[in-house]
């Protein structure tokens, strides 16, 4: 058995799915709570309903009680923690509820591998822990004292956790710093989906601060292989870069978005926003040589994959 936290979201969700076309029987925690219409991850998981390998509890990962439960209640193995309170920005409007879901979260979640054993933890963690970072590709090996969210923040505390506990109780944990990732099923407060809502709709985007800005994108299927390849091997402890080690600048996104819809942007510039950070680049050596991690997707491919899924959705 394999418990997934935040199994019901945007990552998770692909992550449930692919784990039981593997035979896995699958434990989903997820709480849907409001950040975003809870109909969505209902959404996300409809088809795992139907598989008698898939069970769903509807619990918050800050109630150390319920989540013990649930071990208590099935023989489980393997964690792989992706539930988090998401986005930079809201984090700096409510970091108290940030800390408290991302690091209190986690640590429930540590201590219950350490009283049941658990085989081996996956850790959802996120490029941001890298902060404004000059040194490009990211390394792992790069020092992360320097994060400008509360969120980033909360992810680098989980890791500091993960770290303690391998070393503490002997726990087998990767650490996988994923780097913005996107596809079907993208949360709608996400670039991705807010620039296509955006465009399709005729009305204006919001682009904040000039259009240089780079990121290094993941798509979902590609990042979802390196958590299953995490979940399979025990490294004891490990931090590893999961992106695609290709910066995209924004002006380019939203372009492959316009080109992806065949429509033209009428874009509204705005100054940038706390939290942002100005480029993300993954260096993925490490993840090719431990998880024989190999990125497929081409990002023009993958967003024309988003925007079928997106107008699917705009019809239901």
């Amino acid at each position: 058995m394999i418990l997934v936290t935040g199994g019901a979201g945007f990552i998770g969700s692909h992550v449930c799915d692919k784990l039981l076309d593997e035979g896995n029987t699958v434990i989903c925690v997820d709480d849907f709570n409001d950040y975003y219409d809870p109909k969505i991850k209902e959404s996300n998981i409809k088809t795992c309903l139907s598989n008698r390998r898939f069970k769903l509890y509807r619990h918050d990962i800050r109630d150390s009680d319920k989540l013990k439960k649930i071990f208590e209640e099935n023989r489980i193995k393997k964690i792989i923690h992706l539930a988090a309170r998401a986005g930079v920005r809201a984090s700096i409007n409510n970091p108290k509820l940030y800390h408290e879901v991302n690091a209190g979260g986690t640590l429930n979640l540590l201590e219950l591998a350490k009283k049941f054993k658990i085989d081996n933890f996956v850790f959802s963690s996120s490029s941001s822990v890298y902060g404004i970072n000059k040194k490009v590709p990211f390394s792992e090996n790069d020092e992360v004292n320097n994060q400008i969210s509360p969120y980033a923040v909360t992810k680098r505390i989980g890791e500091l956790l993960c770290n303690l506990y391998h070393k503490t109780y002997n726990l087998n944990i990767t650490c996988l710093r994923l780097f913005t990732v996107y596809g079907p099923r993208n949360r709608p407060d996400m670039a991705l989906y807010k620039f296509t809502q955006s465009i399709d709709k005729g009305e204006e985007l919001i682009m904040f601060g000039d259009g240089n800005s780079e990121r290094d994108y993941t798509y979902v299927d590609d990042a979802v292989s390196a958590i299953m390849s995490a979940t399979k091997n025990k490294f004891g402890f490990e931090i590893i870069n999961i992106g695609n080690s290709k910066r995209i600048g924004l002006r380019d996104f939203i372009l492959t978005i316009e080109n992806a819809l065949g429509k033209k942007a009428k874009i509204r510039k705005m100054k940038l926003q706390e939290g942002d950070v100005p480029l993300t680049y993954a260096g993925i050596s490490k993840a090719k040589k431990l998880l024989k991690y190999n990125p497929k997707m081409k990002f023009e491919e993958g967003i024309k994959n988003f925007v079928e899924w997106y107008k699917n959705m705009s019809l239901v």
